[in-house]
């Protein structure tokens, strides 16, 4: 005898129902990601040729190993230097501090190829019109200007409520 699909139904909606409001958007959320990767996934079948497969697969390791082996660890270890530096640095000048790091990575990760590509040169000079180097240094300048503000600002305010 087959059930009824109602009755399939019936213990997922149950725990649906029987779950708080962040267990929901937590659901949620996840069963859209899995909804956008599975969309990605067939996007790339349908747009990339095989060929080029194991370029991304070199690239997608790469990224991973950028991240788990150069930025997760940076993150974590201004964390580190930051609670031993004043013992118990207020979270948000952690925050801001490791944000603007993060930031920063992910900026020059982006930028450092350009940079290596237009110091070997290309047949294409408007290919890479930009000054990269520049525009990194400044950008970089910024960036540590705006934290520093935020940090400023941050503790002030920590104070004032103290």
């Amino acid at each position: 005898m087959t059930a009824r699909p109602a009755a399939l139904l019936g213990a997922p909606l149950r725990a649906w129902r029987a779950a708080s409001v962040i267990d929901r958007w937590r659901i949620a959320l996840v069963a859209g990601g899995v909804l956008l990767l599975a969309l990605g996934g067939l996007v790339l079948l349908d747009t990339v040729s095989p060929r080029r497969y194991l370029g991304l697969a070199a690239w997608l390791v790469g990224a991973l190993v950028v991240h788990d082996g150069i930025i997760a660890p940076s993150v974590a270890g201004v964390a580190v230097l930051l609670r031993r530096a004043g013992r118990r640095a207020p979270t948000a000048a952690l925050v801001i501090v490791q944000g603007a790091l993060v930031v920063l990575a992910v900026v020059a990760i982006v930028v450092v190829p350009q940079i290596l590509k237009q110091g070997i040169g290309t047949p294409n000079p408007s290919v890479l019109p930009l000054d990269y180097t520049t525009n990194l240094v400044a950008f970089s300048v910024a960036l540590v200007l705006i934290a520093a503000l935020a940090v400023v600002v941050a503790l002030r305010r920590r104070t004032d409520r103290s």
